[in-house]
């Protein structure tokens, strides 16, 4: 796993590093790694650090004493460097000297500053530590939106990007190179943030931390999740998923959904709904019936909405009945929407919901119009983009209102449980972006609870196959693909996850 902590738990365990230490030993561990990463950039794109071209641009604090410090380093290997001090008053006292006293140069003007900048090779963002709340000031702005030839390195975080959650409030400084010091921080992870870290390097400095609440989850991590048949396993042992999908109006999230469950290690997959002889068609190995869940036998999951159109409300229901985890997607969100989380209260099996933006501000609504605390303290219903461009926030919003597990669709797909534990996807694709992907993944999901993962585990596996079967599917870069291609993919992306995780960690430890 990737682990992200918070600021105020990584500034307490700062704290209590430093004050067993020297004085100045973190930020030199801080320096030394990521100088150590800018000299392998320039070694890559120039073939040596000698006579490149490195701008800082220095901030107040440590963040700007840290690039300070690193750039003080890459001139004592023969690079160029100059320094931009965005706040020349409060500028890092020792890592300046450091600086001078290798032959670094201060730039004093801001349009000499820029054209450094668009020339250099390199640039150290070190504008705006990971405590920096808003977008760019007026004097920083203008390094946001110019040109520029080579790589700019963010230092823990690119300047603008809220470390906590991802979010950009105004103009911020996009990054090819992020190198975050001791563990990942939440908006390094997850959208709008993640967009503008490029890749994301971790130095370790000794941090002693507690357990994460947010985490990315790597291929050896899903892998040891897969269910696996052992030698006494049989199709109903593996688990039967449910699937109540599909209408007259939508048959083809029947198939959708299906083709899904048969790709996520349940034992056998019951569909139930008006798409019946569609489904056996397709698939001769489903087990069908026209009824509802109620009649359908036994399962151990029920997946419930996808293309559900007018019958979602009594199939919601009676899959809600049944003492099993259910997964609501779609047209039960929808339902869902309506009833809101009274609808759930006395549930002892989980829940799990898989709602898009646009579904999530219905819920949000639903759970505010019955008298929860969802919205935005206004009685205004909460909007769409406003949710997207909040979405760790979004996804625990809605795990506390329906104290359900929550899968959050999107550029990052961010799953909540309801005691707050929270996994982020890295597979995914803008390529998933098509007509019935979410049938597709609902179905999966399901399986892999059908078959005894908990929600989270479910669902943080199923959305991380489901990424990496769009990205088979697509295999070169540019070429379209439709949900029946991320479904037909999903075996070779199961596959891919277990070869690859038999191969030696490499993640530095924090």
């Amino acid at each position: 796993m990737r682990h992200a902590h918070r600021v105020e738990v990584v500034r307490a365990a700062e704290a209590a590093l430093m004050a067993r230490l020297p004085e100045g030993t973190l930020m030199q561990r801080a320096a030394v790694g990521l100088a150590a990463t800018c000299a392998r950039l320039l070694t890559r794109r120039r073939g040596r650090v000698y006579g490149s071209r490195v701008v800082v641009l220095a901030g107040s604090g440590d963040n700007g004493g840290d690039a300070l410090y690193a750039g003080a380093a890459l001139a004592r290997r023969g690079a160029r460097v100059s320094a931009v001090l965005l706040v020349p008053e409060r500028a890092h006292t020792a890592g300046l000297a450091a600086l001078r006293a290798v032959g670094g140069r201060v730039v004093p003007e801001q349009e000499v500053g820029l054209a450094d900048f668009s020339r250099a090779d390199l640039v150290l963002d070190g504008i705006v530590g990971i405590g920096g709340k808003g977008g760019l000031r007026a004097e920083a702005r203008p390094y946001a939106r110019a040109g520029r030839a080579g790589v700019v390195v963010a230092v823990d975080v690119p300047s603008g990007v809220d470390a906590d959650t991802g979010e950009v409030a105004g103009v911020a400084l996009r990054a090819d190179v992020t190198v975050c010091f001791g563990t990942y921080k939440p908006g390094l992870l997850i959208d709008p943030g993640a967009s503008y870290a490029g890749a994301v390097q971790l130095v370790g400095i000794g941090l002693e931390l507690p357990p994460a609440e947010v985490a990315a989850p790597q291929h050896a991590d899903v892998a040891a999740l897969l269910p696996v048949p052992g030698a006494e396993s049989d199709k109903y042992r593996r688990g039967v998923v449910g699937v109540a999908a599909g209408s007259a109006r939508y048959p083809g999230a029947a198939l959708l959904a299906v083709a899904g469950a048969l790709r996520g290690g349940a034992g056998a997959v019951r569909y139930v709904g008006t798409a019946a002889e569609e489904v056996v068609r397709r698939f001769p190995e489903a087990l069908v019936t026209e009824g509802g869940p109620a009649g359908a036998g036994r399962v151990q999951a029920w997946v419930v909405g996808p293309g559900g159109g007018e019958g979602a409300e009594r199939a919601l229901a009676e899959a809600l009945a049944a003492d099993v985890p259910v997964l609501v997607d779609a047209d039960g969100l929808t339902e869902l929407a309506r009833l809101g989380p009274g609808a759930l209260a006395g549930r002892t099996a989980p829940t799990l919901l898989t709602p898009h933006t646009g579904e999530a501000a219905r819920l949000l609504a639903g759970a505010q119009g019955a008298g929860g605390r969802a919205g935005d303290g206004g009685g205004r219903p909460p909007a769409a983009d406003e949710l997207a461009a909040a979405r760790l926030a979004t996804a625990r919003r809605l795990a506390a209102a329906y104290r359900a597990t929550v899968l959050l669709k999107g550029s990052t797909t961010v799953v909540a449980d309801p005691g707050g534990a929270v996994r982020v996807n890295p597979t995914g694709t803008s390529w998933l972006a098509t007509a019935g992907s979410g049938d597709v993944l609902a179905g999966l999901a399901g399986s892999l609870l059908a078959a005894g993962l908990a929600p989270l585990d479910a669902a943080s596996v199923a959305a991380y196959l489901h990424g990496l079967a769009a990205r088979r599917a697509a295999a070169t870069p540019g070429a379209p693909v439709t949900a029946l291609d991320v479904a037909a993919a999903l075996s070779g992306a199961w596959n891919d996850v277990r070869s690859a995780a038999a191969e030696p960690a490499t993640e530095p430890a924090a």
